[in-house]
């Protein structure tokens, strides 16, 4: 449990310090080279347009952040109807459901002291769980990291490519640039500037596939009006129509969410329903 709890403060500090280090990289490196070109217009010059897309991306992957963090699931026993006695607590504390009147699905997690309904996982890197309250954002932050993450190593290899006077357009290319750019370093013919650019490309590469496989996964559980915890259970859900099982978790103002952070309005109204 201990190092549960450490790896909770941990990983939440190593987004936020790859966030910060991704943001500077794009802003005082890969866009201000992006000027040097002397054949385009200032006005829609590469650097403009990549620049407002960069900060699209990392507004929506930060505020879906936030949203996850500010969203977080309601404290032990507010808003459910958990029963009386000690012993329907001790059931709660326990972590499994209780027979009676609580809502199905739902789990109480030591790390966050808190009772989630519809229980997905615990995520580390936001130090909540993921349940109805915050799907919809912890899904389009996966969505918007992992774009993020992928329009950072575009740049990056635009800015290795002109810095180090090489193509990519061999895919071998990037497989040997690590080892090759390692060897490089060492022997002094390659900046450390540029070496640690090089790094970060294969750790964007790795945080957005990452984060691309994870949203793709939990999509295919919302279509079949499944959490993770209930598959891992081997809980038996009742079959819906997927149309209604997306808009219980996106909302009717879906494609606004897809925009702009917001909060998720389809838990909301569910559980108005609920009370």
């Amino acid at each position: 449990m201990l190092v549960l709890r450490l790896l909770n403060v941990v990983a939440p500090a190593y987004f936020l310090c790859i966030s910060l280090v991704t943001f500077v990289l794009q802003i005082f490196l890969f866009i201000p080279s992006m000027f040097r070109d002397p054949s385009t217009t200032p006005l829609f010059s590469p650097a403009l347009l990549h620049g407002a897309l960069f900060l699209f991306l990392s507004a929506n992957a930060l505020g879906n952040y936030i949203l996850v963090i500010q969203s977080s699931p309601e404290e032990l026993g507010k808003g459910l109807n958990l029963g009386e006695g000690a012993e329907m607590v001790a059931d709660w504390l326990d972590g499994s459901r209780s027979p009676g009147s609580a809502l199905p699905s739902t789990h109480y997690c030591r790390l966050c002291a808190r009772v989630t309904q519809r229980h997905d996982h615990h995520c580390f890197f936001t130090g909540n769980c993921i349940g109805s309250r915050n799907m919809r954002n912890f899904i389009m932050f996966c969505l918007y990291t992992s774009l993020a993450c992928l329009d950072s190593l575009v740049a990056g290899m635009a800015y290795i490519s002109a810095s180090l006077s090489m193509s990519f357009a061999n895919p071998l290319a990037f497989l040997t640039l690590l080892p090759h750019s390692i060897s490089q370093f060492f022997s002094g013919a390659l900046l450390s500037s540029e070496m640690f650019v090089i790094l970060m490309l294969y750790l964007w590469l790795g945080i957005g596939l990452a984060c691309a496989g994870f949203c793709c996964h939990q999509l295919l559980l919302i279509l079949r009006g499944q959490t993770q915890y209930q598959v891992r259970k081997g809980m038996v859900v009742r079959a819906r129509p997927w149309r209604e099982n997306l808009r219980e978790v996106f909302g009717k103002r879906w494609l606004l969410g897809l925009l702009i952070p917001m909060l998720n309005v389809g838990s909301d109204c569910r559980r108005q329903k609920v009370k």
